[in-house]
């Protein structure tokens, strides 16, 4: 198997799973717990169904739109994801690569293995970048202004993390970052030669963006859920995210809203949009899943923010469906992570690509024009 037998999201992932390492591959599948929210973030979108309209002229099918004050080919976007240096030895330079080549917009992580500089000289294209709050409020602040001298676009802050949620299977891989030779993971790792190589020999594992910050940027000797607990902030409140949002004066969003009390007070504090997320299922098990808020979400703010929806999206089915419901855009991590451990750069383009292909198919299927024709018309919750 390879890239060119690559269809659909989960041909990504078989593929993924065969070159990289077991410990790296569930690191992306897994969720928290049970893994009961992840898999509803998905299934959550079969509730309902979409209601075409036929005998419409669909020669011409406009896809664009404008979030986060850029304008995007596709009404899909990267969502910010750690450590792109784990999946494929390229790390961000190749998502963002891909990403600007499709004509949509680039999340990059506090946590990534690529700075805030150097994603900042290599792409032109719109670029977003996630934002957590450290003990170290300093580290905050010294984030925010990095972006603003490399040229971001726009600014997120997740604030749903400031605990680690309980992610068994990483207790059960023995996954760590670094990644560490143990006997559980010793195989995996001897049967996957050009990953290891790639690793030991190319660039260095760091977490670029606080290595100057902290000796955890370049050497975390426990696990990602570890460094959690031990440097971001659980005292973290609004006062905190209002100061972020006004220290940065752009386009903001918070990533990790899921109740309509928490999307108006976003408003309030003067954010420009809401994703509306659950971390992909990998912190609170048992929440809800962000297509099932998402229209009791719009109806409340939809007129006064921005609303993104983040989890589950693994169609383009599933990108009219949020967009007929009020969405502004789509975001998804898992699907491209996939992508880029199946292939690097082309696996992300290939990946992006494909769902083009499918909103712009679908589009045509449900007799629409743009995005903007979709709306609660179109679409029908089953009783």
């Amino acid at each position: 198997m390879n890239l060119k037998d690559c269809y659909n999201f989960d041909d990504f992932r078989k593929l993924a799973k065969k070159k990289l390492p077991s410990p790296i591959f569930h690191y992306i599948d897994g969720g928290s717990d049970d893994e009961a929210t992840l898999k509803r973030n998905t299934d959550s979108f079969n509730n309902c169904d979409l209601v075409p309209n036929v005998l419409t002229d669909v020669s011409n099918v406009d896809l664009s739109t404008t979030v986060l004050g850029v304008k995007i080919n596709s009404p899909l976007f990267l969502s910010a994801t750690a450590m792109h240096r784990l999946y494929f030895h390229e790390g961000e330079r190749a998502t963002a690569r891909a990403a600007e080549k499709m004509g949509t917009m680039f999340g990059i992580s506090t946590m990534a293995t690529t700075s805030i500089e150097e994603i900042g000289k290599l792409t032109k294209g719109p670029k977003l970048f996630q934002l957590y709050i450290h003990k170290d409020r300093g580290l905050t602040d010294n984030l925010i202004d990095r972006c603003k001298q490399a040229g971001f676009n726009s600014m997120c802050l997740t604030v749903d993390t400031v605990v680690a949620g309980n992610r068994e299977r990483d207790h059960r891989t023995g996954f760590s970052t670094p990644p560490k030779l143990t006997l559980g993971s010793l195989l995996s790792f001897a049967l996957h030669p050009e990953w290891s190589l790639n690793y030991l020999f190319r660039r260095k594992f760091r977490l670029e963006n606080i290595i100057h910050m902290t000796e955890k940027g370049s050497n975390i000797d426990k696990s990602i859920m570890d460094y959690i607990n031990e440097q971001f902030d659980p005292s973290m409140n609004w006062r905190d995210a209002e100061y972020c949002v006004q220290k940065w004066g752009g386009p903001f969003a918070l990533k990790g809203v899921m109740s309509v009390e928490d999307a108006k007070r976003a408003v309030d504090i003067g954010c420009s949009a809401i994703m509306i997320s659950n971390h992909g299922g990998r912190q609170l098990d048992g929440s809800r899943a962000p297509f099932d808020q998402l229209a009791e979400i719009v109806d409340a703010v939809g007129d006064k923010i921005e609303v993104i929806l983040d989890g589950g999206v693994r169609r383009g089915t599933h990108v009219l469906k949020a967009l007929a419901l009020g969405a502004k855009a789509c975001s998804f991590g898992k699907g491209y992570l996939f992508a880029l451990g199946a292939g690097g750069q082309q696996g992300v383009e290939s990946m992006l690509q494909k769902m083009h292909d499918e909103i712009k198919r679908d589009m045509i299927l449900m007799g629409c024009r743009s995005v903007k024709e979709l709306n609660r018309s179109k679409i029908v919750y089953r009783k």
